[in-house]
């Protein structure tokens, strides 16, 4: 693919401030296009008449199959594309290639085994989570035909870090911005035009993700790719001491996908218990609010982790503390941002996918339990970033751990005992505060002080 526009950023010399926002930018924009591919889908199917409040409970209840993919591609995805960057600051361009094309292969053969077993289980899943009667029907609806692009969403969204390693970003939000688009266009065409609603979503989420996953692939075996995509290479570049390197270092971000997945069903299941439908539809919002703030942070970590791999890979530590430095600041100063909106102008966000007064109203009461100490995780991003960008991946998975399964989970099934249908919103500013502070004081005190020291020697 031509794309004389397109600049690649060297990561390795000039302004730190400058290349971690020349490569955040746009992957915040192409992280908050990312995002549209569902929330755009939730904002209209709560708009659909005399049924809205109801179809989102039923598509608050797929979420946790949704995260679990998304799991998978972060897996070969996030956990590659490090690797090969640090690679290239090496010179290594040959490997950098290999792990690309290791990850392409590991999440079309992952894609669609997922697909198949979600398929022929999802009645089975979606009652375990805590679907049935009208929520179950509404979920399997939606489910099906998103499950058909599994493999494409995967694809998309797993091989774009690779785009962004290769000092491309701007051409990584291009892929995504060309599904989001489509995507917003087919949206309310296929579900009040053609009136096919819950359906009609999920087709034309479908049909954005392979048009987006295409454009990836596209760009990757095009001139400017420096690791290139080569059918060649999918099956030789699958030895097994390389595709352990990618899915150790991927783990992180794997367990963190996962472990929301859990806590979402966990969290869905103890709301049918104690607060019914109603409820379901009120973290269906949250949890779509969540995302949206939690976006530019996303997008910050992957435009920052490519600078400190390479830099890493290239010895050059007084860049890297600054670019940790950079991350941490802008992190604490958004979060406290949204922290401070959220409690401020609630309705602002609510209203976004529903103008029911009842679920708005209820909505609005758990939104400020769940966001009551949203900054504190900045400081888990944070130290999360560092851990999977210099490839510490037992203390990334550990981290990753420590904060859904081991905080969140046990006080979504405790703190209702106690608060009512409350604590299922409240484990999460508990767990914030905690696995925050921990994960960032462990970064400090493991590999701050180590930089430190080797900065003062060279």
């Amino acid at each position: 693919m031509k794309s004389p526009g397109i600049r690649q950023i060297d990561y390795g010399t000039g302004s730190i401030v400058k290349a971690v926002l020349a490569g955040a930018g746009p992957m915040v924009f192409a992280q908050c296009l990312s995002l549209l591919y569902n929330i755009v889908d939730r904002m209209y199917i709560g708009r659909i008449p005399g049924q809205g409040a109801q179809a989102l409970a039923g598509i608050g209840i797929c979420f946790p199959i949704l995260t679990l993919t998304a799991a998978f591609a972060s897996l070969f995805g996030s956990g590659g594309a490090p690797l090969a960057a640090m690679e290239s600051g090496k010179g290594n361009h040959r490997e950098a290639s290999l792990y690309l094309n290791a990850s392409f292969s590991m999440l079309v053969l992952s894609g669609g085994l997922l697909m198949i077993l979600c398929e022929l289980f999802a009645p089975q899943i979606l009652t375990l989570f805590g679907a049935c009667g009208d929520s179950l029907e509404t979920g399997l609806i939606y489910l099906y035909p998103v499950l058909s692009g599994t493999v494409f969403s995967m694809i998309a969204s797993g091989m774009n870090p690779y785009i962004n390693a290769q000092g491309f970003p701007l051409m990584g939000m291009i892929t995504v911005l060309i599904g989001t688009l489509l995507n917003i266009g087919l949206d309310p065409l296929f579900i009040f035009v053609f009136g096919w609603g819950i359906q009609g979503a999920a087709l034309a989420t479908v049909i954005s993700q392979v048009i987006s996953a295409l454009a990836v692939i596209r760009f990757l075996t095009g001139a400017r790719a420096v690791s290139k995509l080569s059918p060649s290479l999918w099956i030789s570049s699958l030895q097994p001491a390389r595709v352990k390197a990618i899915t150790s270092l991927g783990l992180a971000g794997f367990i963190m996908q996962v472990t929301n997945s859990l806590v979402q069903a966990v969290a869905n299941s103890t709301l049918s218990l104690h607060g019914g439908d109603l409820y379901i539809s009120a973290m269906t919002i949250v949890s779509s609010v969540r995302q949206i703030v939690e976006t530019p942070l996303s997008g910050l970590r992957d435009g920052a982790s490519p600078v400190m791999s390479f830099n890493y890979g290239a010895g050059k530590t007084s860049r890297l503390r600054r670019t940790i430095t950079l991350i941490t600041g802008m992190s604490v100063l958004y979060a406290g941002v949204i922290w401070a909106l959220i409690l401020a102008f609630p309705s602002a966000f609510t209203s976004l996918f529903s103008r029911d007064e009842t679920l708005a109203a209820t909505a609005i009461l758990c939104l400020h339990v769940y966001f009551f100490a949203f900054v504190f995780q900045a400081l888990q991003f944070s130290g999360q970033t560092v851990f999977t960008a210099l490839g510490r991946r037992n203390q990334a998975v550990f981290f990753s751990l420590f904060r859904k399964v081991i905080l969140v989970v046990p006080l979504t099934l405790i703190l209702p005992r106690h608060l009512g249908v409350m604590g299922v919103f409240a484990a999460e500013p508990v767990s914030n505060v905690i696995g925050g502070i921990a994960c960032y004081a462990t970064m400090y005190l493991t590999v701050w002080k180590k930089l430190t020291a080797a900065t003062r020697e060279q």
